[in-house]
This record gives C-alpha cells, sequence and structure tokens, in this order.
C-alpha cells in the first residue's frame, strides 16, 4: 500500500515551501500572494528509510473573491480523500481563525490521522505562539519552520510511524512520461481530466489557470505511463507577473524530463509562432513530438479542410516533418484516446532498437542504387550501419571520408530509414564516422 500524505491548509501559511523541504527540490512555485498554488501536486520523499509520496494543495477558504475558491477546495478534498495522513499546516504568526476552525471540521469528517504544523516558528522565542492551536483539540502540535526547517524531524518522525508499509523510493521511475504542452487556454487541463475520468487540474477560460507542472500517472490498453499537464507557455514579452514566469519555468522542466510530447494548438487560431518555437525546443531536445489541433467541433469544415491545416502545419515547422498531426475535442472527447495512443506509439518509435543485420539488409542496397554524390573527384563509399546507444534513435555510418557527406544526402538516408523502419513522431540522428 503506497504511503500518501497531503499538506493543507489557508492560504500563504506555507504549504508549498514545506512541500518544497520534503521532496529536497524547488518543484512547486512559491509566492506571497495567496492562491498561487491551485491544483494538487505530488512530489516523492523520504524519512529514516521510509518511503511516501507528498500531495501539495492549494489554500483552502471560503466566502473569498477568488474565482478559482470552489475548485481549489474540491482539489483538496479529493487530496484528503487520497492520502494516508493530513498534514494540516498552520500560521503562528496570525494564529487561530475562523477558516482554520472551519476547515479544522471538515478534516474531522476524513477520519485520517492529522499532525497539526504550525509554521513559522523561525526561532526558539516564538515556540510558545504554537501553543495557541491545542484548542482545535486534534492532538499534538509541532511547531516547525518550513523555511529553515527547524522542528521538522519531530513531526516526520512521528508521520512515518504510521505508515502501513516502507514505501516505495520512486513508484514512477522508468515510466514513459508524456507532457501536455502549449500556448495558454488550448484545453491542456480538458484533455488531462476527460483521459483521466476526473477533475485532476482545474479548468476555467481563463487563460493561465493551470501554473505548476502536473504529473499523473495513466493506465490504458495495457501500458503505463505519466501525462504532465503544464502551464501555457507564451512569450517573454508577455510575461507580466513572477507566478506566470515560473510557471513557464516549470512547463519548460517538463519538457525537458519528458519523453514525448503532445504538443496542443487551438484549431481556430492555428499553429502560431510560439507553438513554433514549442516544437522546435521539443525537437532539439530529441523529445518525440505528437500535434494536437483542439477544439476541432468549433471548425467550420469540409473534406479538405484537415489536409490544408496538415499542409499548412509542416510548412511552418519545416524541416521537421515526422510529426504527426491528429484533429481532435477535449470537449467532445472526439479521437482524444487516439491522441494517446499515438503517443505512445510515438515513444515506442522513439525508443526502438534495429538489429544491425536488419539495418544493413535494409540500407545497404538503397545506399548502392542512390550512393553519395561524388565531391572533388573523390568517390564516397558507406560500409557499414549500426545503431548507437543514445536516448533518441541514432545510427552510425562507417565511410571512406564522412566529412564529404552532403546534408541533402542526410536527409536522404533519414528519410529512407524512416521508411523502413517507422520512426513516425521520433527525431532521427545520423552520424558519419571513418572506417
Amino acid at each position: 500500500m503506497a504511503n500518501i500524505v497531503a499538506i493543507v491548509g489557508r492560504p500563504n501559511v506555507g504549504k508549498s515551501t514545506f512541500f518544497n523541504r520534503l521532496v529536497e527540490q524547488r518543484q512547486a512555485i512559491m509566492d506571497d500572494m495567496p492562491g498561487v498554488t491551485r491544483d494538487r501536486h505530488y512530489g516523492y520523499a523520504e524519512w529514516t528509510g521510509k518511503f511516501f509520496t507528498i500531495i501539495d494543495t492549494g489554500g483552502y477558504v471560503t466566502g473569498s473573491s477568488d474565482k478559482f475558491e470552489s475548485e481549489i477546495r474540491k482539489q483538496v478534498e479529493l487530496a484528503i480523500e487520497e492520502c494516508t495522513a493530513v498534514i494540516f499546516m498552520l500560521d503562528s504568526q496570525q494564529g487561530l481563525t475562523g477558516y482554520d476552525k472551519e476547515f479544522a471540521n471538515i478534516i474531522r469528517k476524513s477520519k485520517k490521522p492529522v499532525f497539526i504544523a504550525a509554521n513559522k516558528v523561525d526561532t526558539p522565542n516564538k515556540t510558545i505562539d504554537a501553543s495557541e492551536f491545542y484548542e482545535l483539540g486534534m492532538g499534538e502540535v509541532y511547531a516547525v519552520s518550513a523555511e529553515n526547517g527547524s522542528g521538522t524531524g519531530e513531526l516526520l518522525d512521528e508521520l512515518v510511524k504510521i505508515f502501513p508499509s516502507e514505501g516505495v523510493e520512486d513508484p514512477n521511475a522508468g515510466i514513459p512520461k508524456i507532457a501536455i504542452l502549449g500556448r495558454p487556454n488550448v484545453g491542456k487541463s480538458s484533455l488531462l481530466n476527460v483521459l483521466l475520468g476526473t477533475e485532476r487540474s482545474i479548468v476555467t477560460d481563463e487563460a493561465g489557470t493551470t501554473r505548476d507542472a502536473i504529473h499523473t500517472r495513466y493506465k490504458m490498453y495495457g501500458n503505463d505511463f505519466i501525462l504532465i499537464d503544464t502551464a501555457g507557455i507564451r512569450k517573454k514579452s508577455k510575461l507580466m507577473a513572477d507566478v506566470e514566469f515560473y510557471s513557464v519555468l516549470r512547463s519548460l522542466r517538463a519538457l525537458e524530463e519528458s519523453d514525448v510530447c503532445i504538443v496542443v494548438i487551438d484549431a481556430q487560431r492555428g499553429l502560431e509562432s510560439q507553438d513554433v518555437n514549442i516544437i522546435s525546443l521539443a525537437q532539439k531536445q530529441g523529445k518525440g513530438i505528437v500535434i494536437m489541433v483542439n477544439k476541432w467541433d468549433l471548425m467550420e469544415k469540409d473534406s479538405k479542410t484537415s489536409e490544408k491545416i496538415k499542409k499548412d502545419m509542416l510548412e511552418k515547422i519545416a524541416p521537421i516533418n515526422y510529426v504527426p498531426i491528429l484533429f481532435a475535442s477535449a470537449l467532445t472527447k472526439q479521437r482524444i484516446f487516439q491522441v494517446i495512443e499515438k503517443a505512445v506509439t510515438v515513444f515506442h518509435n522513439k525508443t526502438k532498437k534495429v538489429p544491425t543485420s536488419a539495418l544493413n539488409d535494409a540500407m545497404l542496397p538503397e545506399i548502392a542504387h542512390y550512393p553519395p554524390p561524388a565531391i572533388k573527384g573523390k568517390l564516397i563509399q558507406i560500409k557499414y550501419i549500426t545503431q548507437v546507444a543514445a536516448k533518441t534513435p541514432s545510427f552510425a555510418f562507417f565511410c571512406n571520408l564522412p566529412q564529404y557527406i552532403q546534408e541533402s544526402y542526410q536527409r536522404f538516408l533519414e528519410n529512407r530509414l524512416r521508411e523502413k523502419f517507422d520512426f513516425e513522431g521520433a527525431p532521427v540522428r545520423l552520424f558519419f564516422r571513418k572506417k
């Protein structure tokens, strides 16, 4: 059984700071502005040889002016329902508030073990401030500082005692990661929620709703992988607040750690320059790529519309011509499972290993039929091909004069490789070495 701990509390009490301390990296965005965290955010931690999953949640509040209030509350309640134990974080500087008392009643109903963490006790003389929270009648109060780490050891010592098992160091190790990327408000979170059949990410019409990169384990048709919902990536000139800047950084980090990127495009706006930048970045980093044209249900179309749009898109992202383009709608669920199936296929293409014998049997006759053009009267001969160990399909061509292989001939070889062995959606790297 998994050990899962949810960190809950009012806005701005230090939940994300504490989360980052436990997972030992800056995964969650932190800011003095209340309401920065919105969705449930997962990480992994270890204490005295026991491993557990941590859930960071948005601030629980009622009657505020925040339009995301009810959705954040829903995410918090889902986290409490899912977890093994709850860390109820309170602000020792502000003291016990009506919101804290109201929220305590909700936590009691869950009947989960609760650990009260009185945060912002940065110095020993502030410990007295934490005693006020005994009024809640929820057991021991642990005076901690998420900022400098004081007091967290005592809390964690007691927390790990209730775990039913030792836990798993990283339950997601070695599992393919598929990142959902795109500009703001193109339907990334809607796609994730429809696939999961649950509200994993908050969805609104407002651009920038998602801030952190949201990781979710997903199983379908015998495939097991991790879906990563990300914040919308927009141009630097349009980044206004620090929070939005860090959201984009998290999205770029999600791209770096992913195996395959699903780039979501708004069908009504088409492929814009920022979409091309995302695709180019994914290609440079050797990621598999699938383009999903979302909101296809809103388009006026005939039998030729999809082919025309596909042709226009491939022209804009040229010379990247190997990317599958699917027309779908997260709202009506049209072709969304085909998008995921294609992403899984691209992952298998990206990790494909071609036997050396099959490679030479298929490619050497092609090379003999159309040999490299002679340069300065010198004949270039490719004698042998093998796949080299790399994160993307990479092939070494051994020849007598590797420095004279022209770029146009390299494209010919890549096209033949794709034709023979199907590397749709995956970048292919070619290297030419002296025999």
